[in-house]
């Protein structure tokens, strides 16, 4: 049976919940990270205000530093905004999209014996374009490297590079030895959500790309259409 366009809908709305749940991990630790500053910084405000006679200068340079890390950790929970397809936004830069979810990701892939590599050509620039609709490129990007590493298990580096003047190009490279290692296996395993092709190409379809899937690369354009 053929599905029903909203059961692709749904389908792919799995996809996305899947992708933010593995990004989640990076997202929540860049939180985290601001409040454990803070409190630091309020122990050693109190100590200041107990000492005899206080310390003025010290207890500023304190209160100014919780200030900075409430700004990043407000920030970081508006950040959260940026994955909802329905929030407009400025659009992004395929530089700035590459730091991004590969930042993102880093950890949780090195963890699984698989490098992030993003060639010098998608360096940040300043005055590169910008594209359209961040938060489904952002989907789409980690959906390809979804892809990647959960399909090719042999893969030990992903390189990201671009692809003429308005794509990216995904390429799974197989690990300099391949006798295995038993416990990056293992945590590569074949698991009930891995991101196939059918769930990959439903993501792609339902965000408005164009995506071109192998068994160990994908290209995408960043020209929705």
């Amino acid at each position: 049976m053929k599905a029903s366009p909203g059961a692709r809908s749904w389908i792919a709305a799995g996809v996305r919940h899947e992708l933010l749940t593995r990004a989640l991990p990076a997202l929540r630790h860049d939180m985290v990270a601001p409040v454990s500053v803070i409190r630091m910084a309020l122990l050693m405000l109190k100590r200041h205000l107990g000492a005899d006679p206080i310390d003025r200068s010290a207890c500023e340079e304190r209160m100014g530093l919780v200030a900075s890390q409430v700004a990043e950790l407000v920030a970081g929970i508006r950040s959260l905004r940026d994955w909802e397809l329905a929030t407009p936004d400025d659009g992004i830069a395929r530089g700035a999209l590459a730091a991004q979810c590969a930042a993102l990701m880093r950890a949780a892939f090195d963890l699984h014996g698989v490098t992030l590599d993003v060639a010098e050509s998608l360096a940040v620039h300043e005055d590169e374009k910008r594209w359209p609709a961040a938060a489904a490129l952002r989907y789409l990007f980690l959906g390809a490297l979804g892809y990647l590493h959960d399909g090719v298990p042999e893969a030990g580096a992903i390189f990201i590079e671009a692809d003429g003047e308005d794509g990216l190009r995904f390429s799974a490279l197989p690990r300099e030895s391949q006798a295995g290692n038993p416990v990056l296996d293992a945590h590569r395993a074949p698991r009930a959500l891995a991101i196939d092709a059918v769930a990959l190409q439903s993501l792609a379809d339902d965000l408005g790309y164009r995506i071109a899937v192998d068994r160990d690369s994908v290209r995408f354009s960043l020209e929705a259409g």
